[in-house]
This record gives C-alpha cells, structure tokens and sequence, in this order.
C-alpha cells in the first residue's frame, strides 16, 4: 500500500492543526498517513515513504531551522528520493511574512531529491498558507493538499 508521511514543526499549534487536516486528506483518499513531528523524524522515514508533505512556520521568509537540518540530514539517500512525491504548506503571522518563500524553499529541497511536486489552478498554487489559526478556507486547502499529493502517489507508485 502506498504512504505518505506529513513532517511537520510547530511552535503554536497553527502548523501542526494544518498538519492534521493535511493527513486527513490523505486518508480520504484511502492511503497510509504517517503524522509526525519534525523532532521525532529521521531521514529513513522520508525514505520509506512514497510521498513526503512537510509543513512549517515561515520564520524571516524561510522554512523553520528544524526542517531544514531534517533535510541536511537526508543527504545521505541522496538519488533514492527521486519519483517520490512532495508537498508543503506553512503558517505565519502575517500576509507579507515570506510565505511564499517558506514554501518554496521545502520545495526547492525536494526537487533537488529529484521528487516530484504538482502545483493546482485553485487557490494556494505552492501550497496552503495560515494566517495565524487556519480559517475555513485554509482547511480545506490543506485537505485538498492531502488528497492531491495522495491521488498523485497512487497514480504513480500504485
């Protein structure tokens, strides 16, 4: 069966709740979920996953240091995530904060794995964003991001 993991870190609970709605997109679409905290993932579950969805809080228009050691760390598979299939969202205090940057840098590092990452037409084209607590708009963009990286993983990997 095809899994999926969702890493995230979270100070205030913002990004861990979009977390939450993430993987519960993912299990609508009938696939294995792995939710866990960045502290208590190691590279080697990144690689046993067939998709990999990180979230983070944008601090100063980039992912949280955490995340980035995680993938400093993943280094060591280097070539064995290609194929896989990625996805990110964040959290922030405000509308200008670096959102979008944040975003962009998780998937910077995937693609530089060699994953695969598809973006939607709909609102949130690199993935979702929180202001401050997810709104109901923010919800369910992180539910679609769920269901679109899992509907992705089954089409590819089975």
């Amino acid at each position: 069966m095809a899994k999926i993991i969702v890493v995230y870190y979270s100070k205030t609970g913002n990004t861990e709740n979009m977390a939450k709605l993430v993987a519960e997109g993912v299990r609508e679409e009938n696939v294995e979920v792995i939710l866990k905290s960045v502290e208590e993932t190691t590279p080697e579950d990144l690689k046993d996953a067939d998709g990999i969805i990180v979230g983070s809080p944008t601090y100063f228009g980039l992912p949280a240091a955490e995340i980035k050691k995680l993938f400093d760390e993943s280094v060591k598979y280097f070539g064995e995530f290609e194929g896989k299939i990625g996805g990110a969202f964040t959290s922030s205090a405000n509308i200008g904060g670096g959102n979008e940057t944040t975003i962009l840098g998780i998937l910077q590092m995937m693609l530089i794995h060699g994953m695969i990452v598809q973006g939607t037409t709909l609102s949130g084209h690199y993935g979702p964003v929180a202001i401050g607590s997810p709104d109901e708009k923010c919800k369910e963009e992180c539910k679609a991001l769920g269901r679109r990286v899992a509907r992705l993983v089954k089409k590819l990997r089975g």
